[in-house]
């Protein structure tokens, strides 16, 4: 089977997460622009490196030999799409290959593509759980120190940022749309015929999807945000709920309880 190519990581800008600011000529921040570029190089990276390991760890090395197995950002970042990404608000990274036939530990072709799939969306998922951890862990020194300088207020900015972000894309890159991971995912349960044959107009439908999400980015937005309450209320409500006990504890005014 000649390989596939996983899709291309398309970031799109949602008024409601913090995490999707547009670059402005008039009002450019040296700080902003460094957090946008650390958050995008290295979630896009882990993104794209997790599709790779997982290809590899299921007996397909194609992605290993093109060099992607990695966390290089040079490796997997595109000039374009990042440079829209933060100036237009929509992105992508170099698409992964990997060649399904190769999968030789998975029990089946559609199983590998699966596990490879959803590898991507999860490692952002990990990333964004502690990104909060890390979020609560600044708040709860904040408020034992009884206030914080401008260090305090990068650090509570990149982390929320990172959080915001990686939950943005994970549940974008879940929707059961070609080309994006979420289609590999739960296309599992449709026919392999069905399910292969769609897969082979792949690139045409990532073309028509993405003309959808510039010229009705405003439904894809709402979509997101109700997806995103849910994953909100699994990721932080728990570990802000645990450094609440751990306030009290110590004497401590509770921190808020964010979500969203």
């Amino acid at each position: 089977m000649p390989a596939l190519f996983l899709n291309r990581s398309i970031l799109v800008p949602v008024k409601a997460v913090m995490a999707m600011p547009i670059l402005s000529f008039a009002r450019l921040d040296i700080v902003d622009l460094l957090i946008m570029l650390f958050v995008m190089t290295l979630s896009l990276s882990l993104h794209e490196f997790a599709h790779a390991w997982t290809a590899y760890r299921m007996g397909d090395d194609t992605a290993a030999l093109a060099g992607r197995l990695t966390l290089n950002p040079l490796r997997h970042l595109d000039p374009i799409g990042s440079l829209t990404f933060l100036f237009v608000g929509i992105g992508w990274a170099r698409p992964v290959p990997i060649n399904p036939a190769r999968f030789t530990k998975a029990k089946s072709i559609k199983r590998g593509i699966f596990l490879t799939s959803i590898a991507g969306p999860l490692s952002n998922i990990l990333l964004g759980t502690v990104a909060w951890i890390l979020f609560c862990t600044v708040y709860t020194v904040l408020l034992a120190s009884g206030g914080g300088g401008q260090m305090t207020v990068t650090l509570i900015t990149l982390f929320t940022t990172l959080y915001s972000l990686n939950m943005l894309l994970a549940v974008f890159n879940l929707l059961p749309v070609p080309p994006l991971d979420g289609y590999k995912v739960f296309g599992v349960a449709l026919p392999d015929r069905w399910y292969y044959t769609i897969m082979q107009y792949e690139r045409y439908m990532g073309m028509v999807f993405l003309i959808m999400v510039i010229f009705f980015g405003g439904l894809l937005s709402r979509i997101l945000g109700f997806v995103l309450t849910p994953f909100n209320y699994m990721i932080q409500y728990p570990i802000t709920w645990i450094f609440q006990q751990i306030q009290v504890a110590a004497g401590l005014p509770p921190m808020p309880m964010f979500i969203g």
